[in-house]
């Protein structure tokens, strides 16, 4: 299957500007091509793995990603549907777009790719030059018909965000003139943020200039819900937001509906592979095969196969209720995950049933105790009037509350 045929076929295309041209560069010559993100944050989520994985794909077809990273863009905001986003300060913009850049780093080969910051060059264009040599080109009519200004028009757009467009603009005029960056691709909110680059090079560079423009559909779920949303809030590729364990659960509880179009876009399994797996779904939906390879695959796509080890060991754990095979790190996962409780100095047990959600009060956490139903450390506690301390903990930090087979808690020594 050619590059643009499985570009496709995964559902990775859904606007493209000139697809004769798409098909010649991505089918049968070897291009640079971008996508930007912005440092808004200090870790990229699980909703930009989509992109991600496309850079990935080229990549392994031959094509050089630029990566580029929105020091300056950042700094600006891409108008969203609802209100403007919050100003970061130049210097947090810089530092999330060091930890951008180097989280990114960790997906690609860094030998067959390059990594920009738009603030190298963003940065040194004056007020007067942005007007006359950028803004010049655009009608105020052009710019307002874009999708994402059209909707922020009722609750109002400031000039700022309204001017994001024209910046992104400058992104890929000066990468295909510093680069021959040929194509830009996003998802397709970004679509007439590319399509306005587009212009910038055509009127700039004239009309034979060979640069194309793609956009991907956006992520959801088949209840047309968020994707990468969890109950705690977004999914961060960071593990120290975003638990191996906590990624490695979202993947193996999707659903039935929408597990073979996240293996298609958020993994680089063959078609074969897919197939088969989709085969085996309708086929033993009990043994949910397709959702297992889903998560392995993620898991060690983002942090790497130990993690996915450590993620199945701690799932495997809560399952079992067998916890000591469990190292520092994956107890580590699991206080991010169960309800816990921080001490600094011993405890009484019935405190530490209610300060950990297990006992609604004390005279619950009685009954429990005495009916044999709490155990700590796997090990059957009786005594109303034990205290744990820190001689009981695990890597002198976690103690490991239960009730019942399968509600957990635990305390933590600081």
């Amino acid at each position: 299957m050619k590059l643009y045929d499985e570009l496709i076929w995964r559902g990775l295309i859904k606007d493209v500007s000139n697809e004769e041209k798409a098909l010649r560069l991505l089918n049968n010559e070897k291009i640079k091509f971008y996508c930007g993100f912005d440092p808004t944050g200090e870790s990229l989520t699980v909703g930009h793995l989509v992109q991600v994985v496309r850079m990935r794909l080229l990549q392994e077809h031959g094509h050089t990603p630029i990566v580029l990273i929105g020091g300056a863009t950042g700094l600006i905001g891409d108008p969203r549907q609802t209100s403007e986003r919050k100003l970061l300060t130049l210097d947090e913009s810089l530092k999330n777009a060091e930890k951008i850049k180097k989280q990114l780093s960790a997906y690609l080969d860094p030998e067959r790719a390059i990594f920009v910051n738009n603030y190298d060059w963003i940065g040194k264009i004056d007020m007067i030059s942005f007007l006359r040599d950028y803004g010049k080109h655009f009608s105020i009519n052009y710019m307002i018909a874009k999708d994402t200004v059209q909707k922020r028009l009722e609750v109002g757009i400031s000039y700022t965000e309204f001017s994001y467009m024209l910046i992104q603009a400058i992104d890929f005029l000066h990468l295909y003139r510093t680069h021959d960056c040929k194509l830009q691709f996003g998802g397709s909110d970004q679509w007439g943020n590319i399509t306005t680059g587009l212009e910038l090079i055509r009127k700039l560079e004239g009309d034979q200039a060979s640069a194309i423009g793609l956009s991907s559909p956006l992520l959801l779920k088949a209840d047309g819900s968020k994707f990468g949303k969890s109950e705690s809030g977004a999914l961060w590729l960071d593990q120290e937001l975003t638990t191996p364990y906590e990624l490695y659960q979202y993947f193996i509880n999707a659903s039935d509906a929408d597990v073979v179009n996240y293996l298609k876009t958020l993994t680089l399994l063959s078609k074969e592979k897919i197939d088969s797996l989709e085969k085996s779904m309708k086929e033993e939906p009990e043994l949910r095969a397709a959702q297992k390879r889903l998560a392995e695959e993620i898991v060690t796509f983002v942090h790497g196969i130990d993690a996915l080890n450590q993620a199945i060991r701690v799932t495997e754990a809560l399952f079992s209720g067998d916890f000591h095979a469990l190292t520092a790190i994956e107890f580590k996962q699991l206080a991010k995950t169960l309800e816990s409780h921080k001490v600094s100095e011993e405890i009484n047990l019935l405190d530490a049933l209610v300060q950990t959600g297990l006992a609604s009060s004390k005279r619950e956490a009685r009954t429990f105790v005495q009916s044999g139903a709490i155990t700590l450390n796997e090990n059957r506690v009786e005594s109303l009037d034990f205290i744990i301390t820190p001689e009981v903990s695990l890597f002198n930090t976690y103690v490991m509350l239960r009730r019942g087979k399968k509600k957990y808690a635990l305390i933590i020594f600081e």
